[in-house]
């Protein structure tokens, strides 16, 4: 047996003598407690900064190949027309859901530090080599690969940010982080502007793409110093790294709040396993998950084809409906991108206090109903590029902080083991099930008829109204829970630990 050299406090009646108690493969241990006591500290704004930079380089890239599709079909730059300039956005989508599922497997095995390493370094280099393209194929091949850096990235990032920020603000800082995907988008949306009017057609946006690639190095070197999740070393045998990790934390927290608060509640109980079967997960997962799941792909579905749809596609409605140069265009996508960051911003706090039943619900129905509005004044010729800006501001104001929600649903619903795989797979699901939406919508666009469009936006206001309704009945209350108290790790022990586990744990 090894005992911690500190002794804890006597909580919830659980008589603890210990930091971490070790017998045979069974450990018992504070560590989740202890993460979800800490105070907000410059450690924490570290952790927010190189993993959630990951959303300003996903912004970056979707809208930069958005804001240049129309320059795309010039024959300066490659020549394509309308539907293959759209289609990039379907290549690169493919690319995130293979990404997705391939690297969500290898960080539920290997680890989140790790990967998130490997699939930045992916999305570096074929960020590059997309600004290097020469014709439609090189073209879409290398989105397709730096869209599976990206993908990769989702799982292991989630999976990390969701087990090393504070159960108490897990929500508003999720939502916050995820929202950050459209300063990724203001960015790319000026650049774009002033790369096209500064520059040749024919180099112009190529640069865009170096832009991406620089930050992504930059990131590099600041993941190197966040440490991987001690949850995942608690679950993988590696109970002892997990300690230490933790007392790290602690003392990086220390600098800042020099007396650290008890933690709350009791010890939970460890089978410790450094190699776990995908299919005995999945099956752990199946049997007591299944609302959940259901929950999880309608929030990931309605919210991908929404944006892949509108998003991918935006600056060829304003080119083709509303005659503003192709320049010019990328322009529109800033107050577009303000009104997206403010609204996971603004509302995120909410998802901690009014709670996930209440909030997920509420914007996807607005977002929604507001969309359908929208479109019928689209359909009827009323709206100018001005007014249908002011519109998109509005709807994606709770569009976005519901798209943000879904990533947040699906990385804190399911076991510690499976997290990643589960962020993986649903994410693979949704936008999979949405992945051919810009292409479907170049094709609408294309047709030169409003009533055609407006067709595809109904279908997005659909989905996203059928999530909200999904969401009424079956969204789960995690607000200001720790992880192992809304879903029982796969290695829990029966009848030892947490009493308020939100499944039964199995039994050794």
């Amino acid at each position: 047996m090894v005992e911690a050299e500190q002794a804890g406090p006597v909580t919830n009646g659980y008589a603890w003598s210990g930091r971490m108690r070790a017998t045979g493969d069974v450990v018992e241990t504070m560590i989740p407690r202890r993460l979800d006591r800490l105070p907000w500290s410059r450690w924490h704004w570290l952790v927010v900064t190189g993993l959630g930079i990951t959303w300003i380089l996903d912004g970056f890239e979707v809208t930069l190949v958005g804001a240049i599709a129309s320059m795309l079909t010039h024959k300066d730059a490659l020549g394509l027309t309308t539907r293959q300039a759209a289609s990039a956005g379907t290549f690169y989508l493919v690319g995130a859901i293979a990404g997705a599922l391939i690297f969500g497997y290898l960080t539920d095995r290997f680890g989140r530090k790790n990967l998130f390493t490997i699939t930045l370094a992916i999305y570096l280099v074929f960020t590059v080599a997309s600004g290097l393209a020469w014709n439609y194929w090189s073209f879409v091949g290398f989105r397709l690969l730096a869209g599976a850096g990206i993908g990769g990235e989702y799982s292991a990032i989630n999976s990390a940010i969701d087990e090393l920020i504070p159960a108490r603000v897990r929500g508003r800082v999720a939502l916050a982080i995820n929202g950050s995907w459209w300063v990724g988008t203001a960015g790319a949306a000026f650049f774009s502007y002033v790369l096209l009017h500064g520059l040749r057609e024919s180099i112009g946006w190529r640069l865009g793409f170096f832009v991406g690639a620089t930050l992504a190095l930059g990131i590099i070197i600041i993941r190197r110093f966040i440490p991987e999740s001690p949850r995942w070393l608690l679950t993988h045998g590696r109970a002892a790294e997990a300690e230490q990790v933790v007392d790290d934390i602690e003392a990086a927290v220390r600098k800042q709040h020099p007396v650290l608060p008890e933690p709350e509640g009791a010890p939970i109980v460890i089978e410790q396993r450094r190699r776990l079967s995908f299919l005995s997960i999945a099956r752990y997962v199946i049997q007591n998950y299944p609302q959940r799941g259901l929950l999880g792909l309608a929030l990931m579905t309605g919210q991908a084809f929404l944006y892949n749809a509108i998003f991918f596609t935006y600056t060829l409605v304003l080119t083709k409906f509303f005659s503003v140069d192709a320049k010019t265009a990328p322009l529109y996508l800033i107050p577009f991108a303000v009104g997206n960051f403010f609204g996971p911003l603004l509302l995120g706090p909410l998802f901690d206090t009014l709670g996930r039943r209440v909030m997920i619900p509420f914007t996807y129905i607005t977002s929604g109903l507001l969309l359908i509005a929208t479109g019928e004044l689209f359909v009827h010729d009323v709206l100018t590029q001005t007014t249908m800006t002011i519109a998109w501001c509005v709807i994606f104001f709770f569009a976005s902080a519901g798209a943000s929600s879904a990533y947040l649903s699906v990385s804190e619903l399911f076991p510690l083991e499976a997290r990643a795989m589960a962020i993986s797979l649903f994410y693979a699901f949704g936008t999979g099930l949405a992945a051919f939406a810009p292409t479907l919508f170049g094709a609408l666009i294309q047709s030169a008829s409003r009533t055609n469009v407006n067709y595809g936006y109904l279908v997005g206001a659909g989905l996203m109204l059928a999530a909200g309704i999904i969401a009424i009945f079956l969204a789960v209350p995690a607000e200001r829970r720790a992880l192992e108290d809304v879903a029982s790790p796969y290695t829990a022990v029966r009848g030892r630990g947490p009493t308020s586990i939100a499944a039964p744990a199995r039994a050794t």
